[in-house]
């Protein structure tokens, strides 16, 4: 049983959440400089993509 485009979306949002709150974990708690701001940023970005692609599921 291959997988379908809804689980292929849904495997990216996990994975993206995943990234998102690891980056934002480094920019908080390992980089308090400068570039933890910028950890952080790419962080939030990363759930902003992961919320995006839970919303195109059954969608595409």
């Amino acid at each position: 049983m291959g997988m379908n485009k809804n689980t292929i979306l849904g495997w990216a949002t996990f994975i993206m959440i995943c990234m998102g709150f690891l980056l934002i974990g480094l920019g908080v708690f390992k980089y308090r400089e400068v570039s933890g701001w910028g950890f952080a940023a790419v962080g939030v970005g990363f759930l902003a993509n992961a919320w995006v692609f839970n919303a195109l599921k059954g969608r595409v």
